[in-house]
């Protein structure tokens, strides 16, 4: 009998617009928090372009305290 599993999640990489959009903070922000290890550390896609994994991105968030 096979066991129920789900096909793995695509592994998305975002950029830091939809990353700052997401998150409601600034660059700066991000690179601030990012140098403090106080937020996920971005990969490197190509000489001069970094990203950040999706599923990192939405871990950090949830863990974060709401407003209300």
């Amino acid at each position: 009998m096979k066991a129920n599993t789900q096909p793995p999640a695509t592994a998305r990489i975002l950029r830091l617009p939809e990353v700052a959009a997401r998150i409601g903070m600034s660059r700066s922000s991000v690179y601030l928090l990012m140098n403090r290890g106080q937020f996920p550390k971005s990969v490197k896609l190509s000489l001069r372009a970094v990203g950040w994994r999706e599923s990192e991105i939405d871990e950090w968030a949830n863990s974060r305290p709401s407003a209300a």
